[in-house]
C-alpha cells in the first residue's frame, strides 16, 4: 500500500484541500496509514502530475491560496485497480518486541518503563478509538459504507485491546523478574 491510495481513498469520500487533508489523517485515516503533513503535500504535488487529481484554484487569490483537490477518472480506476489487487498480509514490525528479545538475553535490561509507556499509548489510542465509535456509531448502521467503516474501527479497537493486555501482562512480568533479582 502506499501514501498515494490512502489519499485517493480519502478524495473518492469528498475533494478536499490540502489542509482538510492533513486534518482527516490527523483525525481518521493516519491512525491506519500515517504520514506527515509534509509527505501529504509532496504527494499531492506528485498525484497531480500523474493525472489521479485535479485541483481547483480557491476564490481566494494570491499565493499561498487553498486549492481544492478533486480525484479524477483516472485517480478511480487507479484505487479501483489497487483494491481490486490481492495483497499479502503485512508481518508485524515492532521494534519494542525485538528489544525485549534482546533483554532476555542480556538479562540485565529493564524495559518496565517503555512497556508502561507503550501501556499508555494503547490505552490513549483506544479510548480515542471508543469515542470515535460513541460519537460516529451510535445509532443502527444502515449504509454498507457505515458498516464497513465501522469494522475498520472494530479491527483498531481489538488491536489496541489486544496491545494494552499484553502490555500489562509484560509489565507484570518485569516487576516479578526484578523482584527475583
Amino acid at each position: 500500500m502506499s501514501l498515494r491510495c490512502a489519499i485517493l481513498t480519502a478524495l473518492v469520500e469528498r475533494p478536499a484541500t490540502g489542509k482538510e487533508l492533513t486534518r482527516r489523517f490527523d483525525s481518521s485515516i493516519g491512525y491506519f496509514w500515517h504520514a506527515t503533513h509534509q509527505q501529504i503535500y509532496r504527494e499531492l504535488g506528485n498525484m497531480t502530475g500523474d493525472g489521479l487529481i485535479q485541483p481547483h484554484a480557491s476564490q481566494v487569490k494570491g499565493r499561498g491560496a487553498p486549492r481544492t483537490y478533486e480525484i479524477t477518472e483516472t485517480g478511480v480506476r487507479y484505487l479501483r485497480e489497487w483494491v481490486d489487487t490481492r495483497q499479502e498480509p503485512v508481518p508485524l514490525r515492532d521494534p519494542l518486541l525485538v528489544r525485549m528479545r534482546a533483554a532476555a538475553v542480556l538479562g540485565d535490561v529493564d524495559l518496565t518503563d517503555d512497556i508502561h509507556q507503550h501501556l499508555d499509548y494503547h490505552r490513549s489510542l483506544l479510548q480515542t478509538y471508543r469515542d470515535i465509535e460513541d460519537r460516529d456509531f451510535k445509532g443502527p448502521l444502515t449504509s454498507r459504507r457505515q458498516r464497513l467503516q465501522h469494522l475498520i474501527l472494530q479491527a483498531g479497537i481489538d488491536s489496541e485491546l489486544s496491545w494494552t493486555e499484553w502490555c500489562t501482562k509484560a509489565a507484570k512480568q518485569c516487576a516479578a523478574d526484578r523482584a527475583e533479582g
